[in-house]
């Protein structure tokens, strides 16, 4: 199995699994983020990565696995309030992931997370990609605004631009 999925990450291009994401939609999905941050104190993160290095699938590495080490790498974890979110698509294996930091695990949780990947999944499978990611970010926007109002004081803690990950 470990080595079917390899073969896969390995043999599709990059730009074969980026097509869905043409750099118009990474600015609307930037434009997107940098509303919703406004209406809370949370952050979010966008990253799109092709596929994973085909010796890291070898050794078992999951995208959940991979979402969770972009996390630490992108520093997500590093907001004043613990209020940061990543959404992180692997395009090769056409896997969803949304980690979300500590200080909002307690306020949100994992089922929700699950379900706006389950939306994101469905407009993915009908061809709406940046359709899905934008509903998406609205639905995130609404937990995050709900649980983290944003304060007199809301710096923009981290980049809106998305992450592509080659």
């Amino acid at each position: 199995m470990e080595f079917t999925r390899a073969l896969k990450h390995l043999v599709t291009p990059d730009f074969v699994a980026l097509k869905p994401f043409p750099a118009a939609a990474l600015d609307r999905i930037e434009q997107a983020i940098n509303r919703s941050e406004q209406s809370h104190s949370g952050e979010i993160r966008f990253a799109l990565e092709a596929g994973m290095e085909p010796y890291e699938v070898l050794r078992g590495a999951t995208p959940h696995d991979r979402a969770m080490e972009l996390f630490s790498a992108l520093r997500i974890w590093d907001t004043e309030e613990n209020s940061g979110v990543l959404i992180y698509l692997q395009l090769v294996e056409h896997r969803i992931e949304i980690v979300a930091d500590r200080g909002i695990s307690r306020h949100v949780a994992q089922s929700q997370w699950d379900e706006i990947c389950l939306r994101m999944e469905s407009a993915f499978r009908a061809g709406r990609f940046e359709a899905g990611v934008l509903t998406a970010i609205e639905e995130i926007t609404a937990l995050l605004s709900r649980h983290f109002p944003p304060g007199e004081h809301n710096p923009d803690e981290l980049p809106d631009r998305p992450v592509i990950i080659l």
